[in-house]
Order: structure tokens, then sequence, then C-alpha cells
């Protein structure tokens, strides 16, 4: 940084991880509701390989510049903020920005770092961690005792679905690509089915004894709606995150739908309003931020990359080696 001047990460056009590039620019001004954070480390997400890929249309008034969680020291409030004073460690949800030195954020989108957490640990939570308790929490309305299938479960949301549900006392079973990631889930308290070598319906129906599972958190979409289906139990919920398996369901059967009286949703982060990203900010701080503070939920890291290291760290969520979030760290900041 020189005088009011940092690093931020440009998409330079459309295109592979080589069109990200280091950009100096002004340091933001918090508005009214806003913290200004000095940031020590950022999440990936996919939503920012799409956004750079030119398929991810952002919200009204939103940044360019990618990087939708962050953690950091908060340097300065704007006007109404008590939620937070300067010095205190946050991580939070941004709209964007979070892949600069510098961010602002909506304060009532922020949440205090325990202070078991490191900063890297904690600008892996944000994102996956509201996602994850929206939608199989809220939406989904897992609870304790039932069953939960979670596709994808070495991806950021999926691993962080593992670790809630599993603190919540759900079962847990989840599809993994091999038996490396395998491993790495069954660490984490899941089943985990290997998709390249098992069909993930048959393993539900084997050790459910016919009855499928309560709820379904899936990132895959098309591919896998019909099987998802089948894999419900009676009343059971499937919520959709992700289409990474397709946008298209082909030839679906609403018979289970009906038979089961079974519930469809779906949802994305980005596109929800600042009150019901202040209100899940409040449920985290409620339900989960005293479980992280007795140590347990704290996300799974699979690497972290400097910022000028950014192609780096996208290209390594695009190999889809990874097991659990990538991160990335800034310059002259304590981790």
């Amino acid at each position: 940084m020189a005088g009011n001047m940092m690093k931020e990460v440009i998409i330079k056009e459309a295109g592979s991880a080589d069109v990200l590039a280091l950009h100096d620019a002004p340091i933001p001004t918090p508005k009214a509701d806003e913290i200004l954070v000095k940031i020590a480390a950022a999440g990936i997400n996919r939503p920012d390989i799409i956004q750079r890929m030119g398929q991810y249309p952002l919200p009204p008034d939103a940044t360019p510049i990618p990087g939708l969680e962050i953690s950091g020291t908060v340097i300065a409030l704007g006007q109404d903020v008590e939620e937070f004073k300067i010095g205190d460690r946050i991580c939070g949800l941004t709209n964007g920005g979070g892949y600069a030195e510098y961010g602002v954020i909506p304060a009532k989108q922020a949440l205090p770092v325990p202070d078991n957490l490191s900063l890297t640990e904690a600008a892996a939570i944000p994102e996956t961690y509201f996602t994850v308790w929206a939608n199989l929490f809220d939406i989904g309305q897992a609870k304790s005792g039932e069953t939960v299938l979670v596709h994808g479960g070495s991806s950021g949301i999926g691993s962080a679905a593992i670790i809630l549900a599993k603190a919540c006392g759900l079962k847990v079973f989840t599809t993994v690509g091999n038996q490396e990631k395998a491993a790495a889930v069954e660490k984490l308290g899941a089943i985990a089915i290997n998709y390249n070598e098992q069909d993930f319906l048959t393993i539900i129906q084997e050790e459910m004894a016919g009855k499928g599972v309560d709820v379904i958190l899936d990132i895959i979409g098309g591919s896998y709606f019909s099987r998802n289906m089948k894999a419900l139990a009676f009343g059971g919920r499937l919520v959709i995150v992700g289409a990474m398996g397709g946008r298209i369901a082909d030839k679906f059967d609403l018979l289970p739908l009906i038979f089961k009286r079974a519930t469809i949703s779906g949802s994305t982060m980005r596109a929800r309003t600042a009150d019901e990203k202040a209100n899940i900010a409040r449920s985290l701080r409620e339900k989960v931020w005293p479980l992280l503070e007795q140590g347990q939920c704290h996300p799974l890291i699979d690497s972290s990359f400097p910022l000028e290291k950014v192609q780096d760290a996208h290209k390594r969520m695009e190999s889809r080696d990874h097991c659990g979030k990538i991160v990335l760290t800034m310059p002259e900041a304590l981790f």
C-alpha cells in the first residue's frame, strides 16, 4: 500500500484464470452501516470462477472485483455502526471486493472471529457457512436425528455441510470422486460414497433399508435430479444450490415427488437481500459461534495462496482436486 492506494484483483475480460491481474486502486470508504476492513484473507468460491468466465450476472451496484467472503481487522466505521469497534477481528459476507488488501462490508453481515480461530481459517467460513445454514437448516429444516445426503462433500460447501450437520446431530452421507477425498470426509464424520465406483442411490437404499434420507443438499443439479428424488424419504426435502451437473432434468418422473410428499427448493446467497443476510448472520452467531468457540465446526482448509498467486488459486479450484476451502492471503497480514 502507498498512501491511500491498495492492490486488488481485476478481471481483465471473461476467460480463463489468466485474465486475473493485480491492479492499483484507492482504498474504499465505508458508507453508513458499513465497516472498512484491512483484509487478512479471502475465501475462493465457485461463483468467483463463474463470474470470471462472464457467466455470473452481478447484482445492481455490486463491485466487479471478485471475492464474497473475507477476514481481517476493522480500521474504520461508517455512520451508525455500533456492532464493532476499530481493531476488532471480523469475518463476513461481502457484496464483492474481497480479492483486495482493503474492503468494505455491511456491518450486519460481519461476525467476530473467535479467539481460537486464525484469520485464515475465519476467511473460509462466511460464504459456505451462510449458504449451508440458510439452505440445509432454514430451507431444508434439517434437525438432530435426521439423515442428510450432501453431494460434493469435498467442496467448500460440501465440507461445511458435513461439519455443521454432524455438530447438529445428523447422520451424513456424501458423494466424492476418489478414495483420497473419501478418507478426508470420513474424518469429518460422513459416510463417503465414491460416485466413480458406486451408485449413491443404491448405497442410500441399502444403508437406509429403503427408507431414504430426510434432506439432500445438492450442488450437482440436473444429472442427479431423478436419483435424488428416489433417494428421498417420505416428506423429504431436496435443496439445490448449484448446477455443476447441468441445469436441465430430463424425463423427470413426477410420481416420486407426489407419493413422497417431497419438497424441492433452491437458492443463491448473493441474490438475497441485506436483511436476509443479516438474519442468517444472527442465526450463525446464536447457533454456530458457540460451537466454534468450543473448538468444534472449524472449517476444512485445502490450501492458501498469496494474493499475487490468485491465478493459481483459481486453477486449483478448477482442477477439482481440492478438499475443503481455498483461501487467498494478503501481504503483511497477521495469521
